[in-house]
Formats: C-alpha cells, sequence, structure tokens
C-alpha cells in the first residue's frame, strides 16, 4: 500500500490506473477506524480496480467545544488494517495540504443542513459546510468514480448527494448499511468514549428505532412510532436531543409512512459522547 501526503503525489499514484481505465473507488474517513468502515473499504476492493481511503481529521466540521482536540488518531494503526484489505493507497494529507495559507472557498448545501445534526449542537449548517467543504476537495484531488459512505450518517450522504448532482462530479455516491455491534450500537469512533455503564445505556438507541420500525410496521403513524422510540430512550434514561421522522432522501418532515422511503433519526448525548443512528422505513404495501 501505497502513502501519499500531497496531491502531486496522489495524482502520480493514480495516474496507471487512469491510463488503464480502472475504476477507482474512494472511503474518506477521519482514521480511528472501526469494522464500519472497513466494510466500506471491502465494498470497494469487491467493485473497484484500485481502492483509495483518505484519512483526515477535518478541522472545518468541528464546532467550539467539540471534541476535534480529543478525536482519536492512530495512523499506525490504521494504515496496518487498510493493508491487510489490500487498499491500494492511503491518501493523509496535513492540515496545510487541504487548506493552504489563504485558503477562502466554502461548498454549501441549502435546505437539507438546516435539520437534524444541522440544527442541534452542529453550529447550525456549518457543520455541513465543512463536510462539503472537504469532499469536495477529495473528489476533486482523487478523481474516484464511486465514493463509499456509511447509512449511519444518512444526513451527511443526502447532503453529498445533493452537492455532487448539484454541481456535476462524475462520481457515484454509495450508501451502505450501518454496521452494528452484538447489542445493536452503531459503530462508531466516538463509541471508545463511553465507560462500561454509559456502554450499555447506549444500546437503547437501536432498540428504540427498533420500536419505531416495528410500530410503523404494525400501521401505526409517525407521532406513534415516535412516541415508542422515545419510551425505549426514557427506560435508558436517555434524553434525545433529537428524535424525528423526515423525508429519507429531501429531510423534509413527514406525516405517515407511506409513499417514500422515511429516515427516523435520533441524536443523544451519553457521557461524553455524542452519538446518532437512524433506521429507513421503507413504504408499506398496502
Amino acid at each position: 500500500m501505497r502513502i501519499a501526503r500531497r496531491k502531486a503525489g496522489l495524482r502520480e499514484a493514480l495516474e496507471g490506473a487512469r491510463r488503464d481505465g480502472l475504476r477507482i473507488g474512494l472511503v474518506p474517513t477521519m482514521g480511528a477506524l472501526h469494522e464500519g468502515h472497513l466494510s466500506l473499504v471491502r465494498e470497494a476492493r469487491r467493485s473497484c480496480g484500485v481502492v483509495v481511503v483518505s484519512l483526515f481529521v477535518n478541522p472545518t466540521q468541528f464546532g467550539p467545544g467539540e471534541d476535534l482536540e480529543a478525536y482519536p488518531r492512530d495512523e499506525a494503526r490504521d494504515a496496518e488494517l487498510l493493508e491487510a484489505e489490500s487498499v491500494d493507497l492511503l491518501y493523509a494529507p496535513s492540515r496545510d495540504e487541504i487548506y493552504p495559507p489563504g485558503f477562502a472557498t466554502r461548498v454549501e448545501v441549502s435546505g437539507l443542513t438546516e435539520v437534524l445534526c444541522g440544527d442541534h449542537s452542529r453550529r447550525g449548517h456549518e457543520h455541513f459546510r465543512g463536510v462539503t467543504t472537504v469532499v469536495a476537495k477529495l473528489l476533486n484531488s482523487v478523481g474516484p468514480d464511486v465514493a463509499y459512505f456509511g447509512q449511519k450518517d444518512a444526513q451527511q450522504a443526502a447532503v453529498l448527494r445533493r452537492m455532487v448532482a448539484d454541481l456535476d462530479f462524475p462520481v457515484a455516491i454509495e450508501t451502505l448499511a450501518t454496521v452494528r455491534e452484538h447489542d445493536g450500537l452503531a459503530m462508531s469512533s466516538r463509541n471508545r468514549y463511553l465507560d462500561d455503564g454509559e456502554r450499555g445505556r447506549a444500546a437503547a438507541l437501536h432498540r428504540a428505532l427498533e420500536a419505531a420500525s416495528a410500530s410503523a410496521a404494525r400501521g401505526a403513524t409517525v407521532e406513534a412510532a415516535i412516541d415508542a422510540a422515545r419510551s425505549e430512550l426514557a427506560a435508558a434514561g436517555i434524553e434525545p436531543e433529537y428524535l424525528e421522522a423526515r423525508d429519507a432522501e429531501d429531510m423534509t418532515p413527514v406525516e405517515n409512512f407511506n409513499g417514500r422511503p422515511i429516515l427516523v433519526a435520533l441524536a443523544a448525548r451519553i457521557g461524553p459522547a455524542r452519538l446518532i443512528d437512524n433506521v429507513v422505513i421503507e413504504p408499506r404495501r398496502d
């Protein structure tokens, strides 16, 4: 596995692949890799001739008081995991390589970014502006045919699909199923912040989403399904930052489960960690 730290080295490393017409897959990450990341890498390996993984803890998507400095970093371990998955190229740029002196451009998607995480403890849509800016730079630098993201970050994936469509990026955005721990907790780099007691309570997030999904399957209203989820959280002593049902593609509020896929999404602070999760409820076939 080659490691590139500058755009020039990245592009030079991919020249042969482009010349040979190989399909290039990109898995953007902030490191601290876990099985969720590796599931994306394996899908990229399965469907692409060349696999690139980026590793960059993006400062512009962290707000004041968030965990930028504490965010786990272990590049050597991450590199070992990626090499074991036969990744071809690791792109691990410095902050100055991504945001050189004088950098003054931002990429912003409106409409999808002011709700859910954009409306709760994420500085409005500024968080997503940091995400879209860095992903736009990565897409331009790598030039992949397809980029892979996890369903756990469903709002982020919807925002990136909109950015790619609006700005005519020649790339497909693939969203893969959330990888979970044995008790259903979505895998996240922030799970390591939890002590044993907090870790046990965190499993209620998935139980809450399962309760909402089961309620919907029984024909319950959106309100009743959300109430079922809220009850599961309350039993674990968790007050969510948000727990909402929205259209899975455009993030607009919904009143029923008929017609389009519906995203039931939640965020909650448990101990020092802010955790998110979601489930997509497909239209009922009446």
